[in-house]
């Protein structure tokens, strides 16, 4: 199982990358950086995972590490899936955001044993906040009505259906981190997604969701597993544990 080492380093290896974006969006806003801004997006995700990747390397030399930005090959090698250990990184989740420098982007770190993940953290560098779970967050008082959080150009079909069941309010929001943070900060009560996702969009967040007492799944109630030879995780839900069983009906997936 995760160390207090462990919990301590995904929480300082998001913190250290948010910073590094932060530095670079302000930069670039404030017209001193030399770079085209409209490669700001790019040049930050691969700066974030530069970092991580040499952290993790020096600090965890034995662990595989997954990221965003592995290449087909590091994606595809065996010793990731044989690998009782492997970090799971988004070096920036929410790109789009990032350039057009709004808040609601992330950066996650996750490390996943037996497919699970057991350590995390999820920085909103932008509102100055790390969530993590060293120390989980404590769950505020659930908002009625309930708020479903979705993404700002694609909400789900699911979505709906779970705020017509619940008599529930949509909530347009950026990156996959940003929302499902937001359900963890009482800022709404859910989090579906459907049409796909990786498992670096929702590994770290799920770590901190689950260490906070939220109920993480797929979209059929079906257990979210990490670490698998396909990357791809079409589905989750995150939301308040008393909501889950309404909303997994609501989906319409079980």
């Amino acid at each position: 199982m995760a160390t207090e080492d462990d919990h301590r380093l995904a929480h300082d290896l998001a913190r250290e990358a948010g910073d590094l974006l932060l530095s670079m969006q302000h930069d670039a806003a404030a017209g001193t950086s030399t770079s085209d801004p409209r490669d700001l997006g790019d040049r930050g995700d691969a700066a974030a995972h530069r970092l991580l990747i040499d952290r993790l390397g020096l600090l965890r030399p034995d662990d595989a590490v997954l990221s965003e930005e592995s290449t087909r090959s590091e994606r595809e090698d065996p010793r990731r899936l044989g690998a009782s250990r492997t970090w799971i990184i988004d070096p920036l989740d929410g790109t789009r955001e990032y350039s057009e420098g709004r808040s609601d982007w992330a950066v996650h770190v996750a490390l996943v044993e037996d497919h699970e993940p057991t350590a995390g953290a999820v920085a909103l560098p932008a509102r100055g906040m790390v969530l993590a779970t060293d120390d989980p967050p404590s769950l505020p008082a659930a908002h009625q009505p309930p708020r479903v959080v979705v993404s700002r150009s694609r909400p789900p079909i699911e979505a709906g259906q779970m705020a017509e069941a619940l008599g529930a309010e949509l909530l347009p929001m950026g990156s996959a981190g940003a929302k499902a943070m937001a359900v963890v900060r009482g800022e709404a009560e859910l989090y579906p997604h459907s049409g796909g996702q990786h498992e670096w969009d929702s590994c770290a967040p799920v770590a901190v969701a689950s260490a906070a007492g939220l109920h993480c799944s797929r979209l059929d109630g079906s257990a979210l597993r990490y670490n698998q030879p396909s990357t791809y995780l079409p589905d989750l839900l995150i939301c308040r544990v008393e909501l889950a069983e309404a909303a997994l009906s609501a989906a319409g997936r079980q």
